[in-house]
């Protein structure tokens, strides 16, 4: 039997262009991607996406637009499970209180094998989709930066 675990991810861009990522370390291996996280069972998307957002972030967010749904095979990196992964743009209703760190994998503890989240606000123009460690992630963010791009012109 194959399995699929289904994921939604918010892209949030703040006032001064900036763009909401997280740095995880989790099983010693460590990752860049956006907030969000599994869908649990009996929960639809947008909900699965705000508790996420209120979970890791303590934000209430509103969801702007559907941005990307994954279209390829994607083989978990945690374990034999196939992901499907969605993602939104959002905005926060509140502000973003959460720490921020500057630096890359800048995590509080030394200890390797603790799970560990942090936040950055990237400028939107720095970010590049090889800075981001799934491909999930790399296909979202190039897909919202050609739509910006198109609704903007």
């Amino acid at each position: 039997m194959y399995l699929f675990n289904v994921r939604v991810y918010g892209i949030l861009v703040d006032a001064d262009n900036r763009v909401l990522v997280s740095d995880e370390r989790t099983q010693s291996v460590s990752f860049t991607k956006f907030p969000g996280g599994g869908l649990e069972y009996g929960e639809g998307l947008l909900d699965a996406l705000k508790r996420e957002f209120m979970e890791e972030c303590n934000l209430r967010i509103e969801i702007v637009q559907h941005i990307y749904t994954t279209d390829f095979y994607e083989k978990s990196s945690f374990n034999n499970s196939q992901i499907i992964s969605i993602y939104y743009l959002v905005r926060a209703l509140d502000t973003l209180e959460v720490p921020l760190k500057d630096k890359v994998m800048d995590f509080d503890s030394l200890d390797t094998l603790e799970k560990e989240e942090v936040f950055r606000l990237v400028d939107c123009k720095q970010l590049s989709a090889e800075q981001l460690t799934f491909k999930t992630d790399q296909v979202a963010w190039e897909t919202y930066k050609k739509n910006i791009v198109f609704l903007n012109s």
